[in-house]
């Protein structure tokens, strides 16, 4: 399994990195997909990836600034747009965690701005996109039908309706499918990753963020990542070990992975 989106590189899980890589391995996750978030944290992500480079769950690393990251830091395009094509340079996968959110008081006129910047340099560099879209689904929706990335990308955390769902999809854009789908309150979205394709979704934990239900008030981390596919199994009816493959064939044909032999 791959977890498509957790901050790995943040402080909580900072203690014996090595032994987690070892464990998650053993669970049977194979990478995991690191965004950035805001410039200063570009190197320390870089780091931990040179660091960990031969390690049995390996970090895939993604740049980019996140849009609750992004008032304080008054880019110039320019500026902003070298400095992330520099660091996308040391290797990267995708470009992000970029988008909008609603819920800031970041003017959207602003935030709408450096998506832009990202849309840009993934249309111009043929990188997949990691989108952040909370609560601003139509302007986002609006920015990807106009840009149209070849490389597509994903929505992370989805959280919506089945027709916008499908609306995604057709723009080439996988479904980034979490702890939400734990809660039963969350009907919409349940509805719509049943009824989504399995060729369109990948499992993410957002860890430390997005705690599975039972384990609110805890730090969620990427050893969830499993009761994510169990989860996502029991919601569709259909085998983990079915989830489980097609996933990850997924986020590999996204990311362009290697092929890889997986276990008997």
């Amino acid at each position: 399994m791959i977890d498509s989106h957790c901050h790995w590189d943040f402080p909580e899980f900072d203690s014996d990195r090595s032994g987690q890589l070892q464990s998650l391995a053993a669970a049977g996750v194979s990478h995991l997909l690191i965004p950035g978030v805001e410039p200063a944290q570009w190197p320390r992500l870089q780091a931990l990836g040179s660091g960990h480079r031969s390690a049995p769950c390996q970090p895939l690393l993604a740049y980019g600034v996140h849009p609750c990251w992004g008032e304080p830091l008054q880019l110039t395009e320019n500026a902003f747009k070298t400095a992330l094509v520099q660091q996308l340079q040391t290797g990267a996968v995708a470009i992000g965690e970029c988008g909008m959110d609603g819920s800031i008081e970041w003017s959207e006129a602003q935030q709408r701005q450096l998506f832009e910047w990202h849309l840009q340099l993934a249309c111009d560099l043929n990188l997949p996109l990691l989108i952040h879209a909370h609560r601003a689904h139509n302007p986002v929706m609006q920015l990807l039908s106009h840009y149209r990335p070849s490389a597509g990308g994903v929505i992370h955390g989805f959280a919506g309706s089945p027709e916008l769902a499908q609306q995604y999809w057709r723009l080439g854009f996988y479904l980034g499918v979490g702890g939400t789908i734990t809660y039963p309150r969350a009907q919409k979205t349940r509805r719509a990753l049943a009824a989504a394709p399995l060729q369109s979704l990948l499992l993410e934990t957002d860890a430390p963020d997005m705690p599975l239900m039972g384990y609110q008030g805890q730090v969620n981390t990427p050893a969830r990542l499993p009761l994510v596919a169990q989860a996502l199994a029991d919601l569709r009816r259909q085998p983990l070990s079915e989830i489980m493959a097609t996933t990850t064939d997924n986020c590999r044909r996204l990311l362009r992975l290697a092929e890889q032999a997986r276990p008997a």
